[in-house]
């Protein structure tokens, strides 16, 4: 269940660092600008830090677009071509929030050769907001599910410890340390939390499989270093999760008087 939550908080990250890097910047040129000034300005915005790429876009190609949006030939109507030159600036889903892209926009206004700079301030609050809010919620579920687990978790060791505190306390009288006592039941919880963490993987394997199946666009069994990511967390979790529970189980019952042992 904690792998599936966090499966679902990391595909709701990528979509949402998707949806941003989708959102364009339009920057305006000025007639009077030339065609190589117009590259050496796209080359700048390509090298810049907040850029992940740009699609420049001319009078012509752009009256075409807007032509076919419309369904009608307005330049003919018009008798010329009103439309400037722009280039599209896809933004690197860091810099795709309001405070980057006013910072951004300033700075674009300095450069002689921009006219405007034009980008859907709305949408963009919309979706970093809503990335937020979900984010916000699916993290809390995850952290209300690892409470559940290790709850769950931690009753059955304590359960299975409690049926041997009488071979603890047969370990201690003939001289045993606590270390020595402690040892194999923390390894043999270990052990469970790895084969614990091999059923998840196996079945979060097969969710990830039919969900790429069924949404390609979505799921994607190419984002290796995210799937890796998830795993190694789930395994480690296993791990850590039984040895905490089993050494705080057996502690316990190491502690316990001889009278005490009859109680639960």
């Amino acid at each position: 269940m904690l792998g599936m939550v966090g499966l679902i908080l990391l595909q709701a990250q990528k979509l949402g660092q998707y949806v941003k890097e989708n959102i364009a910047v339009t920057v305006y040129i000025k007639d009077s600008v030339n065609e190589a000034d117009i590259k050496r300005l796209q080359k700048s915005l390509d090298a810049a830090p907040y850029s992940k790429s740009t699609d420049y876009v001319d009078k012509e190609t752009a009256a075409i677009r807007l032509q076919e949006e419309l369904g009608e030939d307005f330049v003919e109507f018009l008798g010329y071509n009103p439309l400037s030159t722009s280039i599209d600036i896809y933004l690197n889903a860091d810099y795709a929030n309001t405070d980057s892209v006013t910072t951004i926009e300033q700075d674009l206004l300095l450069n002689p050769k921009v006219k405007e700079v034009v980008y859907q301030r709305d949408l963009l609050s919309f979706v970093n907001e809503n990335v937020r809010k979900i984010s916000f919620l699916l993290s809390g579920f995850a952290l209300l599910l690892l409470i559940v687990s290790i709850a769950l978790i931690n009753s059955t060791i304590r359960l299975a410890i409690y049926s041997k505190r009488f071979l603890i306390r047969s370990m201690q009288l003939v001289g045993a340390t606590q270390g020595f006592i402690r040892k194999p039941f923390v390894r043999q919880g270990i052990v469970h939390g790895l084969y614990g963490a091999f059923i998840a993987l196996v079945l979060l394997s097969a969710v990830i499989y039919y969900a790429q199946q069924k949404a390609p666009e979505i799921f994607s069994l190419n984002d290796v270093e995210l799937f890796a990511s998830l795993f190694a967390i789930v395994v480690a979790l296993g791990i850590l999760i039984s040895w905490a529970s089993t050494a705080l189980a057996v502690s316990r019952y190491l502690r316990l008087r001889t009278n005490q042992l009859y109680t639960k």
